[in-house]
Order: structure tokens, then C-alpha cells, then sequence
């Protein structure tokens, strides 16, 4: 293959990728109506930590275990972002610092 091709196949691979972040945004957003309902916070730790060590068990390279980790971190910073704009009203929304840490939900 010539890298014309290379890059079809990741131009390709990146369509999949799209479309399994906006499956898994659409499920976060879901769970942030359930968190609403319960008044359950957005940020729970222990959740993000099971996350990172399912990624790491099926993680067979060659991205590193840690660079792998990192692209996961980013991800769920994102899917709180999406529920944290189920739970709050536009005018009540806290400042990005808060919504990472889940302070808004406390």
C-alpha cells in the first residue's frame, strides 16, 4: 500500500471512531438524566477508575497502556461535560474547572 492508501484507511477508521463517540455521548447523556433524577453526582471516581483499568485489560497496542489512558481521560471529561449540561440549567452551569472535578454536582 502507498501512503495514499494509508491515509483512506484512517480517513475510514476515524469515520468509525466518530460515530462510536457520538453512540457513547448519546449513553452519557442518557446517564446524566438518570444522575438528574437521583440526584447522583457527575463525577464518580471510582466509575472513571473501572474505565481505565477495562481499557488498559483489552489495550493490545501498540499505544501505550498510559497514552491510552490519556485519550480516556479526555473522553470522559467530555461525557461530564454532556451531562453536566443535562443537570444544570444554562444559567446555573458552573466554570470548567468545577465541572471536571464534579464540584457542581455536590
Amino acid at each position: 500500500m502507498d501512503i495514499a492508501d494509508w491515509r483512506k484507511k484512517i480517513d475510514e477508521l476515524d469515520r468509525q471512531l466518530v460515530d462510536l463517540l457520538s453512540q457513547r455521548a448519546q449513553v452519557a447523556h442518557e446517564i446524566g438524566r438518570v444522575k438528574s433524577s437521583q440526584s447522583l453526582p457527575i463525577y464518580e471516581p471510582d466509575r472513571e477508575r473501572a474505565v481505565f483499568d477495562n481499557v488498559r485489560k483489552v489495550n493490545k497496542g501498540p499505544l501505550p497502556d498510559r497514552d491510552l489512558v490519556a485519550i480516556f481521560e479526555r473522553i470522559m471529561d467530555m461525557m461530564r461535560k454532556i451531562q453536566q449540561e443535562e443537570i444544570a440549567p444554562d444559567d446555573q452551569k458552573p466554570d470548567g474547572d468545577q465541572a471536571r472535578r464534579g464540584d457542581c454536582a455536590r
